[in-house]
């Protein structure tokens, strides 16, 4: 589902990972933490794809509020996890959305 997202400005968080193996909870946590981050002040929305390649993108209001996401107690736990047993690779980026149009027939 695409995310409804406000009128520009506001930041995404793109995590793209690469898994080491089987899911071994993987999915379930992930699952989690959109359901957390959905609970977290100036979160807007979530998109995300699972394969070869999982790519998450996060919207938030502004910088404070994916510091706080960062530094959230739960969310610190999965992110040590992960790089403990899930993941071969990843990488965060942090972008300012400046314009977004769209299509929907």
């Amino acid at each position: 589902m695409i995310a409804k997202t406000p009128k520009p400005p506001y930041y995404a968080v793109i995590f793209t990972s690469t898994l080491i193996g089987e899911d071994n909870g993987y999915s379930k946590a992930a699952d989690r933490m959109i359901t957390l981050a959905q609970q977290q002040d100036g979160y807007i929305g979530i998109e995300s794809a699972r394969g070869d390649i999982n790519i998450t993108i996060s919207y938030w209001r502004d910088l404070e509020s994916i510091k706080s996401w960062k530094e959230n107690a739960e969310h610190s736990i999965v992110q040590e996890k992960g790089r403990s047993e899930w993941y071969k690779s990843f990488k965060t980026r942090i972008s300012k959305v400046e314009r977004d149009y769209e299509f929907e027939k």
